[in-house]
């Protein structure tokens, strides 16, 4: 494929977006009406969507979603992973309106015996032995860097360029010229320069990964399995091993978050290639869309915890919130884990995805395009790009801007949501084979006007 006709791609984004105008006038509408919201919507990302405003929504059951115009779509994106057990799934819907109703006190400050359900659950599927729960991953992550520090008494946490940790600020680093972290570009006002916190390399360089642990100052190293927010970026063989050896030579912990990567099966990447983190971190999609999160840790960091009792850990030593471990997302979490996100859907989940690649890689070789696609599990993602990226600065420059609006707009004017931060595609218990089988006939029609 040579080098894209930016005349012709830009005149089909003008069709495409007078499509969308055209398609949504009540949503359109709405957006203009949200004066009293900063940035005009309920969170400023939402203004991702592509087409200059987002679509409000109406209804949204398993996978489809309706819209306020009255348009229903196969829904991709899923929540970017919130909504991997489908949109309101029966089991955990069941399970919520009973606590909210029959039984009463959505949140109260005392446990249930749904924690220590989700507790052998979750250590049944990954591993960890201790569990506490949070309201998103993010606080997971934050609160997992604290104990991380605390049990190692070292004050730095090593990344890697690109990552995603929801906005954990030690996170938002990459390497500037000299390999010193430095803010990742759009970073807003981060409290003190990220070479005070972080230490930050290439994804899959297990050398620079070395380097940087040498100087003794490394507390974690915090990681998904795979790169997921800026495309798929996989491990190469023995990165992950490698991690787990280098973390443990320079007395670091290896903190792994799969609150994406959960995609690769009912134990995500940690149970499927055997990792071994002293933290995990997961969240958005166990709780079926409530607000919840988790991390485990081992008994060796617990006991490391416990060497430090000056370490307010109960009250406010900045571990803990007072909606962390609600009844509500307990209950959502135990149903959803028990009745939805089952060893039996990821298996049919990881198979309709294979497909959704098999396609896509099998379109991309025949109109000679060169990109690629990525999978883990029940997730895939194609990149402007060909070979794959390898590290996330590398996925970085595949960016595309105009390319993934022309994608996003094309299948969005058809009947298809994509994630709309990236062209993410994630399967749940309720997608079928034939609506993977129509993203397939729009993406060839989307790249044959592309390329013609």
């Amino acid at each position: 494929m040579p080098a894209v006709d930016r005349l012709k791609l830009k005149q089909l984004l003008e069709r495409e977006r007078a499509s969308y105008i055209e398609r949504n006038p009540k949503s359109k509408a709405l957006y203009k009406e949200a004066t009293n919201l900063f940035g005009g919507v309920p969170m400023t990302w939402m203004n991702k969507w592509s087409g200059g405003f987002p679509l409000y929504l109406k209804t949204a059951h398993g996978n489809t979603i309706t819209t306020v115009d009255d348009h229903t779509y196969i829904d991709f994106a899923l929540g970017d992973t919130g909504a991997m057990a489908g949109h309101s799934p029966e089991a955990s819907t069941t399970a919520i309106v009973k606590r909210m109703t029959t039984d009463g006190g959505i949140t109260t400050m005392l446990p249930t015996d749904d924690a220590q359900w989700v507790g052998e659950e979750l250590t049944r599927r990954f591993g960890m032995p201790l569990w506490s729960f949070t309201l998103t991953a993010t606080d997971a992550n934050r609160w997992a860097i604290r104990l991380a520090r605390l049990a190692t008494q070292k004050s730095k946490i090593l990344v890697f360029a690109y990552c995603y940790h929801g906005s954990v600020d030690e996170a938002f680093a990459v390497p500037g010229n000299d390999g010193q972290a430095i803010a990742r570009p759009g970073n807003v006002a981060p409290p003190v320069t990220l070479d005070q916190t972080t230490r930050v390399v290439e994804f899959n360089d297990l050398v620079a990964v070395e380097r940087e642990l040498k100087n003794g100052d490394v507390a974690a190293i915090l990681t998904e399995p795979a790169l997921t927010n800026i495309g798929i970026v996989l491990p190469e063989p023995g990165f992950l091993t490698g991690l787990r050896e280098l973390a443990t030579k320079y007395g670091a912990l290896l903190i792994i978050d799969e609150t994406h990567t959960f995609s690769a099966g009912p134990g995500g990447m940690t149970k499927r290639d055997n990792l071994k983190p002293d933290i995990f971190i997961i969240g958005k999609s166990i709780g079926a869309g409530i607000p919840s999160g988790a991390y485990g840790i081992t008994h060796e960091v617990a006991d490391a915890i416990a060497k430090h009792p000056e370490a307010d850990i109960i009250d406010v030593g900045g571990v803990g919130g007072t909606l962390a471990g609600n009844s509500l997302s307990m209950a959502a979490m135990r149903a959803t884990l028990g009745e939805v996100l089952t060893d039996d859907a990821f298996a049919q989940m990881e198979k309709l995805c294979t497909r959704y690649s098999e396609q896509v890689q099998s379109i991309l070789d025949k109109y000679d395009v060169p990109w690629s696609i990525s999978q883990v599990g029940a997730r895939a993602e194609y990149r402007f790009a060909k070979p794959a990226p390898t590290s996330g600065t590398q996925s970085a420059q595949a960016s595309d801007d105009e390319l993934d609006e022309y994608m996003h707009l094309y299948m969005c004017n058809r009947g298809i949501l994509m994630t709309p931060f990236h062209n993410m595609a994630l399967m749940c218990p309720t997608t079928r084979l034939d609506e993977v089988d129509q993203h397939a006939v729009l993406f060839e029609a989307a790249i044959a006007e592309l390329v013609s």
